[in-house]
């Protein structure tokens, strides 16, 4: 069959969702074009790792044009989506008009501030590599600053961490860093005083790891301040000043990096009028099409889907299911048939805390401790594409685990040139 005459599939999105929803449609009769601005997939999970100075952040990317490589029927742009039409089904991008008969859109998630007056500017956030290695940037110059700062009150301040939001993300984060404090930067700056560095997590909620049960997430709670992270529950930011978070019990605290990991919001293409669900989410029925845009599917976190009630969680298993399944769906219109619901099953979670420590839920049970961290490497380990990325993550891991030196602590003053790279806009970075 001549590939023209084949239905064309638009993939917009490279993350988990688009992936996948692409490797299902490998070798099927369709044309399939995957779109993304970046020409790599980002294993987002372990993001915060190169911002904590554990591993490269191309040891959790792997190009886009490599994975498709064999994918025969399956073609890749890299380009900014600049309009999407689902009337006329089409879309613009690189000044070019890409025409399709079904598309799946699976463009992400981004940070959501949830309003709060100056955190826009003043917080760094762990959404691309871009911004990962511009937070290790600043963390570590932060260190370098404070070693030949006179001024008590500013070195302080620099030496000083508080990372806003006590979910999976800045618990991880939370613990690696303190971990990056208490071990290596440690030994490197021996005349700086351990008193005079503090982390703080703050949670608005009343206890971390809401998702979890209380008993877990009080082994968290207390795990964390055992490696000398201060967490503030049922505390919330009220704004954000240049060196200054101000709490809404009316503290203020003298920082120079506030890491905001509090919240996500859907990804949007501006040009797209599909009405807002909870989270700046894209409602979609239950089959994740548009509802009135028949062929037209959004898939992973910028899908609103509920499950009793509830909408469904923004987790990379979660995105993966809705890939294949949006994919599925666009076989069985292909062939004249209809699409079918998407049932997510709950594979369970798990978060880190640190070295031999994390929560994790399989099923209605939840553990803790060595086994759990144990288990939540080898799935990570296991997840992570490409073969040369999962030995240089593990050989890291084992360095670190064994010798507990932290090897990627280098100040890259490459990111200050970087398209979109923050801190470089906000001054933060060093230079």
């Amino acid at each position: 069959m001549n590939r023209a005459s084949l239905p064309h599939v638009v993939i917009i999105g490279a993350g988990f969702a688009g992936l996948w929803a692409a490797r299902t449609l490998t070798g099927k009769p369709v044309r399939v074009t995957l779109v993304d601005r970046n020409n790599y997939h980002t294993f987002l999970p372990l993001l915060y790792q190169v911002g904590a100075a554990e591993i490269e952040p191309e040891q959790i990317a792997y190009p886009v044009r490599t994975l498709l490589r064999s994918r025969r029927n399956v073609s890749y742009i890299r380009a900014q989506v600049d309009r999407l039409d689902l009337v006329e089904r089409f879309l613009l991008c690189n000044g070019q008009r890409v025409e399709f008969d079904y598309c799946i859109i699976a463009t992400g998630s981004t940070t959501n501030f949830f309003g709060t007056r100056g955190a826009d500017r003043f917080a760094f956030v762990l959404k691309n590599l871009d911004d990962s290695v511009v937070l290790r940037n600043h963390i570590l110059s932060c260190f370098e600053r404070a070693a030949y700062c006179a001024d008590r009150e500013r070195r302080r301040a620099l030496l000083t961490f508080v990372i806003v939001g006590g979910g999976p993300t800045g618990i991880e984060f939370s613990g690696a860093l303190a971990e990056l404090i208490r071990g290596p930067l440690r030994k490197d700056f021996p005349a700086l005083s351990p008193k005079e560095i503090r982390v703080c997590l703050v949670e608005s909620a009343a206890r971390v790891l809401s998702m979890f049960d209380a008993k877990s997430s009080a082994y968290t709670s207390r795990l964390l301040e055992k490696k000398g992270v201060e967490v503030l529950c049922g505390t919330g930011v009220k704004e954000l000043r240049p060196g200054r978070v101000l709490l809404s019990d009316g503290s203020a605290v003298e920082t120079e990096t506030v890491v905001w990991t509090a919240g996500v919001t859907g990804e949007r293409i501006a040009s797209l009028d599909v009405p807002l669900g909870r989270g700046g989410r894209l409602i979609v029925d239950e089959t994740l099409q548009v509802p009135g845009r028949r062929g037209c599917f959004i898939a992973g976190d910028l899908a609103y889907v509920e499950e009793q009630g509830r909408p469904l969680p923004m987790i990379a298993p979660a995105a993966v299911q809705q890939g294949r399944a949006a994919a599925m769906n666009i076989l069985r219109l292909v062939r004249g048939g209809e699409a079918v619901p998407f049932v997510y099953r709950d594979k369970g979670a798990m978060v880190t805390i640190g070295r031999n420590a994390a929560v994790a839920r399989i099923g209605t049970r939840e553990f803790t401790g060595f086994w759990a961290w144990v288990i939540w490497l080898v799935i990570h380990l296991m997840n992570l594409i490409g073969f040369r990325n999962k030995l240089f993550v593990l050989m890291n891991w084992a360095w670190d685990y064994i010798v507990f030196e932290k090897s990627v602590r280098l100040i890259l003053p490459s990111c200050c040139t970087s398209p979109g790279a923050k801190g470089c806009r906000m001054r933060r970075c060093g230079r």
